[in-house]
């Protein structure tokens, strides 16, 4: 029973984000991840036409 308490305890001084600060990180995020995978997407596709000029 003591583990709930502390539990509830430890989650009041929780500092929890705004309805708009949770959109605009969350935005941030899935910005950044679609960036990070256009880039390797390119990336993989450059090397993979530099293999084929190389290989092929």
């Amino acid at each position: 029973m003591s583990f709930l308490q502390e539990t509830r305890a430890e989650l009041s001084k929780v500092v929890w984000p705004s309805r708009q600060q949770l959109i605009s990180e969350s935005a941030a995020v899935l910005l950044m991840v679609s960036l990070s995978a256009t880039l390797i997407y390119l990336i993989n596709e450059l090397f993979s036409w530099a293999s084929s000029r190389v290989f092929g």
